[in-house]
């Protein structure tokens, strides 16, 4: 019997595409075929595209370009391969077959067509698929830690988002399905998991009809994993029953990820998230009152067209006043089939990149002190990679999510994929410097 190819995943973009390329892993480990990380030695590659703003798109076609001139065979899943099938087809001769966003479980099938001789166009108008815990995973974060997707899709319709025209409506998981996928990494001897959909907070809504995070961040407190972490929270689904769950929960971490996008009423009106605008103060001012420790990541967009000079001081003025954790800034990026695309009123790149630029220089300062804030105490840090320079140590405190905020950097001895108490003896605006702490002083603190 002739020996199956060999298979690489070149994986682009966000942690909800990481977990679809990690499933196709999965699935193809599980149907014999061999999977190696080296593209060069790969038969065929797999290539999981990104296509949530311009620059995700352009670094996907770089990807493909780059293995097409290596003379590849390439199979084009993931987003861009939803977004624009016949382009790609049409465009990339070496592209062997093109997969949606909602068809990659179909992974091995696909290969197998391709083998046969067949050009392969495998995407479902309306993607509907969700997998559960029983769909095999071939886990590519470092060693302590895995993503966990509670839904896929969504159903709020921002001016500015192509998502829901990529992946379709929301579709919750079981909360029962959920707690067994934690209980097998928990198994694996993972210490923190990164619960994510397009909106978090509004898990369960199409499955039971109201949103159910709380609960399942009380199931998910009977699981033996220490750090539960939420991403994607939008503002109005912080209820008091959420709020409380995260506080009486004690292995679910008091990290909220606000997507913001803005402050001012008239520009989140104009963004199609016009309730945000009524209550943004007022739930920050509510969860700091109710969960003194938490910890804010937010986002925010410059730029979206008809933002004014009015807007843009409201903004400033927003992030000074509040004081977030960790903030990211986004410049509009007009997406074709978004509301957002035929807007008049464009801002300038020129004055988009000020506005990027101006918002940064608020936040570093207040994110240094944050830091600076943490030096003297000792904190439990995940302990996830090693400087192969310096044999020093780098992890997370909880304070810090995987890939978007900060890192620890820890001199003394301790496994990876452990959780050590670290004493932090320095900072910067960014990242935090520390000592594997004794027992002894660890016990005083």
């Amino acid at each position: 019997m002739a020996e199956k190819p060999t298979i690489a995943i070149s994986h682009l973009g966000c942690e909800k595409n990481r977990i679809d390329s990690e499933h196709m892993l999965g699935l193809l480990a599980q149907a014999g075929y061999q999977v190696d990380s080296n593209e060069e030695l790969a038969d065929y590659v797999v290539v999981n595209t990104c296509s949530f703003i311009q620059a995700a798109r352009e670094e996907s076609v770089r990807t493909l370009v780059e293995l097409a001139e290596a003379d590849k065979k390439i199979v084009i899943t993931g987003c861009m391969a939803q977004h624009f099938q016949e382009q790609l087809l049409e465009e990339i001769p070496e592209a062997v077959a093109v997969v949606g966003s909602g068809d990659y479980h179909k992974i091995v099938n696909v290969i197998e067509r391709v083998e046969s001789g067949e050009r392969v166009k495998e995407i479902s108008a309306e993607p509907t698929y969700i997998p559960d815990e029983t769909v095999p995973r071939y886990r590519t974060t470092t060693e302590g830690v895995a993503y966990l997707r509670v839904a896929e899709g969504c159903d709020y319709r921002c001016a500015f988002c192509i998502i829901p025209h990529l992946r379709g409506n929301q579709r919750s998981r079981t909360i029962e399905s959920i707690v067994a996928e934690a209980e097998q990494l928990a198994s694996q001897g993972v210490k923190e998991i990164v619960l994510i959909s397009q909106i978090t907070t509004n898990y369960g809504i199409d499955l039971y009809g109201e949103p159910k995070l709380a609960e399942l961040l009380i199931a998910l407190g009977k699981v033996n994993i220490p750090w539960i972490r939420i991403h994607y929270a939008y503002p109005t689904g912080l209820t008091t029953k959420v709020i409380a769950a995260i506080r009486d929960t004690p292995n679910v971490l008091p990290y909220l990820d606000l997507p913001l996008q803005h402050s001012h009423p008239e520009v989140l009106r104009a963004m199609n998230r016009p309730w945000q605008g009524r209550v943004n103060d007022a739930i920050i001012e509510k969860i700091k009152h109710e969960l003194p420790s938490a910890v804010l990541r937010t986002t925010f967009i410059v730029g979206f067209p008809g933002s004014t000079e009015s807007h843009f001081q409201h903004l400033r003025e927003f992030v000074q006043r509040h004081q977030f954790d960790h903030v990211g800034v986004f410049t509009f990026s007009a997406e074709e089939g978004t509301p957002a695309y035929d807007l008049s009123d464009r801002v300038p790149d020129s004055i988009m990149e000020s506005r990027r630029n101006q918002l940064m220089e608020i936040q570093q300062p207040i994110a240094a002190k944050k830091n600076l804030a943490c030096i003297g105490k000792t904190v439990d840090v995940l302990i996830e990679q090693e400087n192969p320079r310096t044999g020093d140590l780098i992890g997370r405190s909880a304070r810090f999510a995987p890939e978007v905020d900060g890192l620890v950097y820890v001199r003394g001895e301790a496994s990876l994929g452990s959780i050590v108490p670290v004493t932090i003896t320095g900072a910067d605006t960014y990242d935090i410097y520390g000592e594997v702490a004794t027992v002894a002083a660890y016990s005083t603190v």
